[in-house]
């Protein structure tokens, strides 16, 4: 479901411009509202999320698809913890479905769909890793990476029940918004894919923003 926010960019107290492939990782507070922003369109932002508080506690795909019953996720989606406790609430969503499924791109799937030469490639398991090792203050290891989400990513279901990459279903100026059920740690790769089309092979910045409870 479509959804525009209520909320004024001018009045947001952060903003920060992601580059095309980067990485970002930040708390959002109880009550907060985060918006990733689409600034060019086509773009894919691979995202997990963290109980600030106890990090062992994260995003969880499978709670999250049970518990909504849809695998896509848009305007009133709750993203689940692994403890089946909600994390964010999608307020406000103008492009109107997100992956959950699709997964991050690494060396690994990028050599397996691809080729052996792509294995080198910049990934987004790289930008985890490397978010995680530079940013010790928030106690995460490369253990703590879990399933992410893909927002502004098209994956559809095939009848036969694989998995598709296609065109993204966002454009610019596209968003999504959501509100924080408890204090969260929020990283994003920025995904720098070049081998299908999730970002139109041509990956770009995105905008995170920030208001207060």
């Amino acid at each position: 479901m479509r959804k525009d926010s209520t909320l004024d960019a001018s009045a947001a107290h952060y903003r920060k411009i992601v580059p095309a492939g980067d990485y970002w990782m930040h708390v959002v507070r109880q009550g907060e509202t985060l918006r990733i922003l689409d600034l060019e369109g086509n773009q894919a932002a691979d995202t997990l999320f963290y109980n600030a508080d106890d990090p062992a506690e994260h995003y969880s795909a499978c709670d999250t698809i049970r518990e909504q019953s849809n695998i896509y996720l848009t305007c009133g989606s709750v993203l689940m913890s692994n403890l089946c406790r909600p994390l964010l609430t999608i307020s406000a969503d103008t492009v109107g479905r997100h992956d959950t499924l699709g997964g991050a791109c690494s060396a690994e799937s990028n050599t397996v769909r691809y080729a052996l030469d792509k294995r080198t490639m910049h990934s987004c398991r790289d930008n985890y890793l490397l978010a995680v090792a530079e940013n010790e203050q928030f106690g995460l290891s490369k253990r703590d990476i879990a399933h992410n989400i893909n927002f502004f990513m098209n994956v559809p279901v095939t009848p036969d029940g694989g998995l598709r990459f296609e065109d993204g279903l966002s454009g610019p100026g596209k968003y999504v918004e959501m509100i924080a059920n408890m204090n969260v740690i929020a990283l994003i790769s920025n995904c720098p894919q070049l081998n299908n089309p999730c970002n139109a092979y041509n990956p770009t910045p995105i905008e995170v923003l920030i208001w207060g409870a």
